[in-house]
């Protein structure tokens, strides 16, 4: 068989494939987390997110809102470097986003079943 062959059949399949896949997938909530920023966020989100005493204030006082928290949690970067992922009983992650185009940094204590906001830090 010509090489030529090969690959025409080659990229019949694959394009069925994709055509199936498409048709299988489609309106469903799949995502591919695999990266260890991805999982961490994932797993902050579906988590009930608590606020400290300190964001609780800073919330009523109109000083950020929970909406943006929740934004920045979603979308955010974790600073692994700031990070301590090996505290025990909770790791306590540093996820930087940016506000009003300034840079925030939330310091979230992800526990087994509750994420709280311990700190908002601006730089």
């Amino acid at each position: 068989m010509k090489l030529l062959h090969r690959v025409g059949y080659y990229l019949g399949g694959f394009s069925i494939g994709l055509i199936v896949l498409a048709f299988f997938l489609n309106g469903k909530k799949v995502s591919c987390d695999y990266g260890p920023e991805a999982r961490v966020l994932k797993n902050i989100n579906l988590k009930q997110i608590n606020y400290s005493n300190t964001i609780d204030s800073a919330i009523i006082n109109n000083e950020i809102d929970s909406l943006e928290i929740r934004n920045i949690l979603i979308q955010g970067d974790i600073n692994f470097s700031k990070s301590e992922t090996r505290k025990e009983p909770c790791a306590i992650y540093a996820i930087e986003g940016e506000l009003d185009k300034k840079e925030l940094v939330l310091l979230v204590e992800n526990c087994d079943s509750i994420a709280t906001i311990q700190e908002i830090k601006w730089e």
